[in-house]
């Protein structure tokens, strides 16, 4: 009897011991699985984590010039798609090349961190040199602008100032003379013409030896001439009658010159014109008939 005993309580303890080492495994079988679908999980979000960071070094490298950190940038890239492809191979039940791959990323992570820094400090300074070339520009077309109309006032300042120190001709009396060098109006007896004018008083004229032309034309525009001399006036040069050198003073000045008539001289209307300096500084018109 008492063996019976012995024997059934054997038989019991075995049956738990077979179905305590069952449960174990099954258990144990149930943890492996579900721990397997978690590296399932987790190799799925980091070859998400290593593709995006590939595509990240392809944009970092559009938005910087430099072309050494370009270089570093594919060299990134490059190593981020060869752990991709490793971790793509590697088993969700090989924890160990996983836990390897995930260290990896956390590698990847942090360099890519500070590649963006780097690169966003030196865009930030590449938009400030950029403002500041600006503002250089700005700067020179400014003083460019006011060189340019200081350059213009001075030229108007300066064509001011020629132009008050021009002589002027004024009072211009013409007188056709006979041989008895009385006034007279028929052209046949006219052996002189007497010309007298006054050059008024500038200060702002340079003082010295002037020249002074005389042009006169006959009713037909022909001019009066004895060398067919010529003076510059306008890029050209016109053919004088009389030339008389004058010392101005900056006073008033009276001048006269005269023509001796040799030639014919057809009945209308004359005209006189004075130059000096390759200006006109007067003119006057008379008749003969």
């Amino acid at each position: 009897m008492d063996k019976s005993k012995k024997l059934i309580g054997v038989i019991i303890l075995l049956i738990l011991i077979v179905c305590g080492v069952s449960f174990y495994a099954l258990r144990q079988k149930q943890e492996n699985k579900e721990m397997e679908q978690l590296y399932n999980v987790e190799k799925e979000e980091m070859e998400n984590e290593y593709s995006t960071f590939a595509t990240q070094y392809d944009e970092l490298q559009v938005q910087i010039d430099n072309d050494s950190i370009k270089e570093k940038l594919e060299e990134e890239k490059l190593k981020t798609q060869r752990l991709l492809e490793e971790l793509r191979q590697v088993k969700a039940s090989d924890a160990n090349e996983i836990m390897r791959l995930k260290k990896e990323l956390k590698t990847v992570r942090a360099v890519l961190r500070s590649y963006v820094v780097q690169i966003d400090s030196l865009n930030r300074i590449n938009a400030a040199l950029t403002t500041e070339n600006q503002q250089v520009k700005q700067q020179y077309h400014e003083a460019t602008r006011q060189i340019t109309s200081l350059s213009a006032e001075k030229k108007s300042l300066n064509d001011k100032v020629e132009l008050a120190s021009q002589l002027d001709a004024t009072n211009i009396i013409i007188t056709p003379k006979n041989k008895r060098g009385k006034a007279e109006q028929k052209v046949a007896k006219v052996k002189n013409i007497a010309i007298s004018f006054t050059i008024v008083k500038n200060i702002t004229a340079k003082t010295g030896e002037r020249t002074i032309y005389v042009r006169i034309t006959k009713p037909n525009n022909e001019v009066l001439t004895k060398d067919n001399g010529t003076f510059p006036y306008e890029n050209k040069q016109l053919t004088y009658s009389i030339k008389k050198y004058i010392e101005y003073t900056g006073e008033e000045q009276n001048v006269s010159v005269y023509w001796n008539v040799e030639e014919f001289l057809p009945a209308g209307t004359y005209q006189v014109y004075i130059f000096a300096d390759g200006t006109m500084i007067g003119s006057q018109s008379f008749s003969m008939k």
